[in-house]
This record gives C-alpha cells, sequence and structure tokens, in this order.
C-alpha cells in the first residue's frame, strides 16, 4: 500500500496492491492435511476459478506434492467439466455429483459418476469409480460453490487476464466453439459475481505468473485487495470451459 501525504501530514489517496508470494506445492498439501475432514472422512480441496485460468495444471501439481503424504496413493481428481451435460449444463450439474460422488463420500462410502465425452456428446457407460480417500480434489467452474463451502477443506481460486485465457481455450478447443464459448462467458460471469467465490476462497492463485519460479514445485499466491476481488472485476469476461 502506498500513502502519498497532503500539506497537512494527512494521506490523502490510498493505493493498494496486488502481492505475489511464491509458495511451495509441498508446503500447501501439508496444510491441506492438517486441516479438518469435513465431507466424511475426506478433506474435500475445490479448485474453481474461470476457465483457461490454469485451474487443472495447479490441480496436477498439487495431487502431485499430496501423493507422497498419503502414502503414494495418488488423491483422486474430479473435474467438473466431465459431469456436464454439454454446454447448457454449465451450473446445473451438481445434483449429479452430490447424487454420485459428495453424498456416498459424506457417508464414508465410495462413490462413482459417469464421464460425458464431448466428442461423442453422451455419458460414457462405464462409471469412474471415487474411493474414499484422505484428500479429494474437485476441479472447475464453481467447485468452490457457496453449497459446499461448509464442507471444504480448502478452496482455491485461479486466475489469470482475459486475453490469456481466451487464447488458451480456442488453442484447446477451437475457433468453432466460439459461438458456444461466449454463452459460457456470461453464465461463468454472473455466477462469480453472484457467489462472491474469490472473496470466499482460502487462496488465490495466480495463473499466468511472469515472477521467475520452479513452477513444478511451486505456485504464485496473489493477496491484496485486487486477489479478494478476482472474480469477473479482475479476470475480465471467463473463457471457454
Amino acid at each position: 500500500m502506498t500513502v502519498e501525504p497532503g500539506s497537512r501530514g494527512t494521506p490523502t489517496s490510498v493505493t493498494c496492491v496486488t502481492v505475489a508470494v511464491v509458495e511451495a506445492y509441498a508446503t500447501l498439501a501439508r496444510r491441506v492435511l492438517a486441516r479438518p475432514a469435513r465431507l466424511g472422512r475426506t478433506r474435500l480441496v475445490a479448485v474453481d476459478g474461470p476457465s483457461g485460468a490454469g485451474k487443472s495444471l495447479f490441480t496436477a501439481r498439487l495431487a502431485d506434492a499430496l501423493t507422497p503424504l498419503v502414502g503414494g496413493q495418488r488423491p483422486p481428481v474430479v473435474h467438473t467439466d466431465d459431469l456436464l451435460d454439454g454446454w447448457d449444463d454449465q451450473l446445473t450439474f451438481w445434483p449429479r455429483l452430490e447424487r454420485g460422488v459428495l453424498a456416498p463420500l459424506r457417508a464414508g462410502r465410495p462413490g462413482a459418476y459417469h464421464r460425458y465425452s464431448w466428442v461423442r456428446r453422451a455419458f460414457l457407460p462405464r462409471a469412474v469409480p471415487v474411493p474414499v480417500a484422505a484428500v479429494l480434489l474437485l476441479e472447475g467452474v464453481s467447485a468452490a460453490r457457496a453449497a459446499i463451502r461448509p464442507e471444504l477443506s480448502l478452496a482455491v481460486y485461479v486466475t489469470a487476464p482475459a486475453e490469456l485465457r481466451l487464447a488458451r481455450a480456442v488453442a484447446r478447443d477451437g475457433p468453432t466453439v466460439l459461438p458456444e464459448l461466449h454463452r459460457w462467458h456470461v453464465g461463468e460471469r454472473i455466477h462469480f459475481a453472484a457467489d462472491a467465490t474469490a472473496a470466499h476462497a482460502d487462496l488465490v492463485v495466480d495463473g499466468a505468473p511472469r515472477l521467475p519460479h520452479d513452477a513444478d514445485r511451486y505456485y504464485l499466491h496473489l493477496t491484496g485487495p485486487a486477489a479478494d476481488g478476482a472474480g469477473p472485476a479482475a479476470d475480465g469476461v471467463g473463457t471457454g470451459r
């Protein structure tokens, strides 16, 4: 924070800045395991944020860091994209997640879900098992929504500039999906504004860091007022799935 003094020695303007702090995935993994399990015996970690921000990569690296701490068994990861019944199911997929995964784990039982094929435009017949584990990583847009906050051990919000996220989405899905992406953008922006997702996150992560660091072992934790409002105001319009 920068304060410019006035003629009487009182502040006339205040400039608040966002600070990026390099932190280790290994440290975060230990932090997760030190927190209580709130979904049955499972510590549920939600990695949320606009599409194209880098949520999947962050989740994979956190899973890598957790693996040696939980007996060498990689913690299960559920991607919300795998639960969507197409583009129109952007936020309404949650009952499917609740029935197949969250409710069983809450009761101490394994869960399962059917993965949606974006190529076949249908759910695949083989169920994907979700074991009862010390940690479950849930990644995707709205993963840290208000409905699940009481049962989260950690909520992460990953952010990145809108232009970069759009470029990532087009590179991944191709330009032919742009009409669907534009509709997705609107729904994503409205959800994050109404849900105040970034403000309720335990950790805001820079998904497009420019500070030199070992990206496989470290991430950039954003702190400050801009990080607290890292939803639509900071990100601009959401991009892609």
